[in-house]
């Protein structure tokens, strides 16, 4: 799976513009930070479990949020832990889905 270029390229919620599901998209990018500090200590801790379990609501929050790039890469987390991947495959696919996190707006694209 080819990752997005997130450094220059913001990510946007398909409901960021919309008037009712807005404000709710603002609070799920607010918690953005503490959700990556969360996967990075969890990684750092070795917790695969702890790990698997936040790529996995993660996935399903960020879809529901309507970040729908975000969600195939944490699945990608959730899949590696599960198959026992190689630690430097699981870093990088953690680091993958941080950058995904850090490049999420709230708003839609001016």
């Amino acid at each position: 799976m080819k990752i997005q270029n997130t450094k220059t390229t913001p990510i946007y919620s398909t409901l960021g513009s919309d008037p009712d599901l807005g404000e709710l998209v603002e609070l799920f990018v607010d918690e953005m930070p503490d959700r990556i500090q969360n996967l990075t200590n969890l990684l750092e801790q070795s917790d695969w479990e702890e790990l698997r379990r936040s790529a996995h609501q993660l996935k399903g929050a960020a879809g529901s949020y309507g970040f729908d790039t975000i969600s195939p890469i944490a699945a990608v987390v959730e899949d590696k832990i599960r198959a026992n991947c190689p630690e430097d495959e699981l870093h990088q696919a953690v680091e993958d889905l941080c950058e995904m996190c850090r490049a999420a707006r709230a708003g839609a694209p001016e």
